[in-house]
């Protein structure tokens, strides 16, 4: 069965129907990865280091046999894992065939010998032309097109988050730029969040939903540039900024009533250091009062505080369509922004 090679766009279009294999080093692969891809290391980071030092300062012939031996041990591992990842893949999806696809940095010497060791055994096997390098041009390449967006602005509090949600079940396209950033975007954002991924793998997550929604109508949250320690590209958060926009207003109490339920359980210590990393912006004495609420218990006191310093950052934001809300409620707050787009 002959190796089958496939340039970054055939590549992107087939993701999804087989299994992705990234064969460079494991703290390669751990600051990112093409989404959902499994690693499979050639070489761990230490022999990565001697192979790739002996290919620059001897050959490339002499790489190749300090490489051999590290391959050797690994043959029998790597095509019982990837028998496991087929079996698994082909369970869940009920097929019979499965396409492996395998890459490297360049698309060179590692995915190469990997996918031989793979087509020897019997795999259908599809090698990546370029790698990983190739596949980050790619990525890079769609925050500079045009995407139809519709964005849900609001208040902090409004349950923007949870209106997408509610959208997303009415069959809408969304795009969670929160969820992929794991961080809900204020000081706070990070409380209860599993660790951010890289700004890299930020990129890459966020790339692909863009190229798998790239002829439909996003419904996406208006967001600051920066998310936690991630930033939202540059094209394409000039493009989210001039997209048609709306703005749910719901009234303070409502939304801070929100806040504390949504914050309320964390530890006191966690609200304590968001609250210090907007000292400067938020004011010596407002931070002293907020820090006393939150020792005191009186989570709410502390939020009202809080909150009302975030809606004065909204006072600089560019016009958007308004639409009214009472309360905090996902389900009928996602209705009158469908009601407002449809109209």
């Amino acid at each position: 069965m002959a190796i089958q090679k496939l340039t970054i766009e055939d590549f992107v279009a087939v993701a999804n129907t087989g299994i992705v294999i990234d064969v460079r080093s494991p703290s390669e692969f751990e600051h990112a990865h093409i989404p959902n891809a499994f690693s499979l290391p050639l070489f761990n980071d230490e022999e990565r280091a001697i192979v790739g030092t002996t290919y620059k300062q001897k050959s490339r012939e002499q790489a190749i046999k300090i490489a051999l031996p590290f391959f050797g041990n690994k043959m029998l591992p790597m095509v019982e894992r990837v028998e496991k990842w087929v079996n698994d893949f082909q369970k869940k999806n009920t097929i019979v065939h499965t396409t492996i696809y395998v890459h490297c940095w360049r698309g060179g010497m590692r995915s190469a010998a990997v996918a031989w060791l793979l087509d020897l055994y019997g795999f259908k096997v599809c090698q990546i032309i370029g790698g990983y390098k190739a596949y980050r041009n790619w990525v890079l390449q769609q925050f500079e097109k045009q995407y139809t967006l519709k964005v849900i602005g609001g208040y902090t509090g409004s349950g923007k988050t949870e209106i997408l949600k509610e959208l997303l079940k009415q069959k809408h396209t969304v795009i969670d730029l929160e969820g992929l950033a794991s961080h809900k975007g204020s000081a706070f954002g990070a409380i209860g969040q599993d660790k951010q991924p890289t700004q890299e793998m930020f990129e890459n997550k966020l790339a692909m939903e863009l190229f798998s929604f790239a002829d439909q109508t996003i419904l996406i949250e208006d967001e600051s540039q920066r998310i936690g320690t991630v930033m939202l590209p540059t094209p394409f958060f000039k493009l989210l900024r001039s997209s048609d926009g709306y703005f749910v207003k719901i009234p303070f109490e409502a939304r801070l009533d929100f806040i504390v339920q949504g914050y309320g359980g964390f530890k006191p210590e966690d609200l304590m250091a968001a609250t210090y990393r907007i000292q400067k912006k938020l004011g010596g004495l407002e931070t002293k009062l907020a820090i006393n609420h939150i020792v005191e218990k009186d989570i709410k006191a502390a939020f009202h505080i809080l909150l009302s310093y975030y809606d004065k950052l909204y006072e600089k934001e560019k016009k958007l369509i308004h639409i009214e809300s009472t309360k905090v409620d996902p389900i009928e707050n996602a209705k009158l922004i469908q009601s407002c787009i449809n109209s």
